[in-house]
């Protein structure tokens, strides 16, 4: 059988190898650009990892890319995100058609600068190309410190070298003799191709442009060894999933305050595309924002960052935090109404006594119904951190902590919800279920692990960072967070109920216009106590009739949306979504299709305090913690049957269906909402 061809690489730096999945960028860690290893360097003359001709030379001289002449496409990247230094720490010794030996020097990096800088100096190298040609790319043990020229990994090639080239093996020196006939034929090979390659790049282009948001959008674009770096005025207007899937595209990421497509070795060609599409004006090397003038010159809109006045202000604030949480709830978004759709089912069948709440068939479905509602802290710590660039396991176990069980216990007792901690009164509030806090934790999270990795040695920093990093944000919300909810949320329940207590009409007027958008930032937990003590207390609650219209109005406007939009993701995850409201849950409706076209949430909330309105003018009564369609056995008077108020549900709730579906279907939406992006997506 014959021994499979290989190649060793060297280190291409005095320090510690690393695996790549340490390595503190996502695109590297998780082998996106290809296999390879890193270095923690603790000296700053870099060398070649392997032989070959040097093809790339970053313009910030922070990477130097080399093919081999068996094929390998080799990337030394010199730092994390150091191409916002813009060269300023690094020396290059070679440029774009240099041969090299394996062990010559390439570069040099000012460590000290880097530090200054507040810069991670990791050295990557991966084959980039390794998909492939390569059958595996074994690393020698992590952890060790090695000499530069050290060989720490072995590439097992995946096809037989090319006739006249050296082979490498365990028994041979490490170094890789590179013919140059083979580079003459890949330069004239590449050359040949070029034609038909420029008019990819520039749709590419087009496509990629189209979906961060426009023209308008970005501020600048430059870019580094493997990505474009995008400045934009407003990330939340990038389609990540459209872009993510366009043919060239490898990944988004986001980090620094950029937005970062990655497109891998062709990075500079599409950046040419790009810069030929939006002007010169936008290549800005050192802010990342052009300035006024340039941006008039360019042809593009003057407007800035940051929009002036405080209420334009408060506007792009609100926005960017429905945003993220749009956002961070899409990928539960389908689960979320199928479990809402069970849940209905479970509350018809122990409504018509066909199960009972204790019988083992309803504890079962109801664990499956609800599992997602109580656990979504957890999920959404992890959806969240994604979007915000935080990291997604803390923020995971943050929300874990949130929802412990004896801190749920203590929350759900007036008597044990008020603790101490360290001295400081913090009162404990139900976070089952809740999306607020969760966002709020994920965007602390992007500062609180930044500032933990300044002051913690970077050997303690995979023990003690996620720790400390959770600690933090746990305690941040427990202690402030949550005691601030729970204060804005009683003080808007005491106000509430003296309305209701002046005039039902009118409470439900303002409670129905009012109580989702409460939903969306956790205040209504101060008028679900009130619901639950009158129907306690009282055995009804006409409350919980005005909250029930609520769920129905964000229902009929997601049916609106499915009848009217010819999009078919859409249609199917609208009409999963007003079955959910029907059935009592409206969160896929409210974050899958309602915030996310803005227009559809207000028009769906005005349509509720109509309905609202028009359910404090009957009267209308609840008579369980049930409600929405589904919920309709709630509302047959006990001892009378179907009467009065029946028929005041039956009015009030289906003239609210009727209202919130006309609506939106006339004002609340329309397919011209929806990013143009079908047809340069895969």
């Amino acid at each position: 059988m014959k021994k499979a061809a290989t190649r060793r690489l060297l280190a291409p730096v005095a320090g510690r190898v690393l695996a790549l999945a340490d390595v503190q960028d996502p695109v590297f860690a998780t082998a996106t650009m290809g296999p390879g290893f890193a270095i923690q360097p603790t000296d700053g003359r870099v060398v070649a990892p392997v032989s070959g001709r040097v093809t790339v030379v970053a313009a910030t001289k922070h990477a130097v890319g080399l093919v081999t002449a068996s094929g390998l496409e080799v990337l030394v990247h010199m730092g994390i995100d150091t191409v916002e230094l813009n060269g300023a720490p690094f020396v290059c010794h070679v440029q774009v058609g240099d041969t090299v030996q394996a062990g010559e020097v390439l570069a040099e990096m000012d460590l000290a600068a880097l530090q200054r800088a507040q810069k991670l100096a990791t050295v990557i190298v991966v084959v980039a190309n390794g998909q492939t040609v390569l059958d595996d790319l074994i690393v020698a043990a992590t952890d060790q410190m090695v000499t530069a020229k050290t060989a720490v990994a072995t590439a097992v090639l995946a096809v037989t070298p090319v006739p006249g080239a050296q082979a490498v093996t365990s028994t041979t020196a490490a170094s890789d003799v590179e013919l140059e006939s083979e580079f003459e034929s890949e330069s004239e090979s590449k050359s040949k191709s070029k034609p038909n390659s420029t008019s990819k790049y520039a749709a590419l282009a087009t496509a990629i442009v189209t979906n961060v948001g426009g023209p308008g959008n970005v501020n600048s674009v430059i870019h580094c060894i493997t990505r474009l770096r995008f400045y934009l005025k407003d990330e939340h207007r990038a389609q990540d999933a459209v872009i993510a899937n366009l043919d060239g595209v490898i990944d988004v990421a986001k980090a620094g305050g950029q937005y970062q497509v990655v497109i891998g070795p062709a990075v500079n060609e599409v950046y040419d595309a790009v810069m030929a599409q939006l002007g010169p004006a936008f290549a800005d090397m050192t802010t990342g924002t052009p300035t006024a003038a340039t941006t008039q010159a360019a042809g593009a809109p003057t407007e800035t960052d940051e929009p002036t006045g405080w209420l334009p202000r408060l506007r792009h604030g609100m926005s960017q935090v429905i945003g993220v949480m749009t956002a961070a709830m899409i990928p539960v978004i389908g689960i979320l109404a199928g479990s809402g759709i069970l849940k209905g089912i479970l509350a018809a069948l122990t409504g018509f006594h066909v199960l009972t709440v204790t019988s083992g068939t309803y504890m079962v479905l109801n664990a499956v119904a609800d599992a997602t509602f109580y656990f979504l802290p957890v999920v959404l710590g992890f959806t969240a951190a994604k979007k915000l660039g935080s990291d997604p396991i803390v923020l995971a176990i943050v929300g874990a902590i949130l929802i412990y069980p004896s801190l749920m216990t203590a929350a759900g007792h007036a008597t044990t919800a008020q603790i101490t901690f360290f001295g400081v009164p913090t009162h404990l509030m139900s976070y089952a279920a809740s999306v607020f806090p969760m966002i709020v934790a994920a965007w602390l999270g992007v500062s609180v692990e930044r500032g933990l990795k300044r002051v913690i040695p970077l050997y303690l920093r995979s023990v003690f960072v996620p720790i400390l990093e959770a600690l933090i944000l746990s305690v941040v919300v427990l202690v402030v967070i949550g005691p601030l909810i729970t204060m804005i949320s009683k003080g808007l329940a005491s106000g509430i109920l003296a309305i209701y207590n002046f005039s039902p009409a009118l409470s439900g007027l303002v409670i129905g216009g009012l109580y989702q958008t409460m939903v969306i930032f956790g205040l209504h937990w101060g008028i679900i106590p009130i619901v639950i003590n009158d129907i306690a207390t009282n055995g009804h609650s006409y409350l919980n009739a005005i909250l029930s219209i609520t769920m129905v109005a964000q229902g009929g406007a997601v049916l609106a949306v499915f009848l009217k939009s010819k999009n078919k993701p859409l249609k199917e995850i609208s009409l999963a979504a007003a079955i959910s409201a029907f059935c009592g849950v409206t969160e896929p409706a409210l974050y899958g299709v309602n915030l996310k076209y803005k227009r559809v949430f207000v028009v769906a909330s005005i349509a509720s305090g109509l309905g609202g309105l028009l359910t404090g003018l009957l009267h209308v009564n609840n008579y369980a913690l049930s409600g929405s369609l589904i919920g309709f056995p709630a509302f047959i008077t006990p001892g009378v049957g179907i009467g009065a108020n029946f028929y005041g549900y039956l009015i009030s709730h289906y003239g609210t269906l009727l209202i919130a579906t006309t609506l939106v279907y006339l004002f609340g939406f329309s397919d011209k909402m929806l990013p143009a992006t079908s047809a340069t997506a895969k």
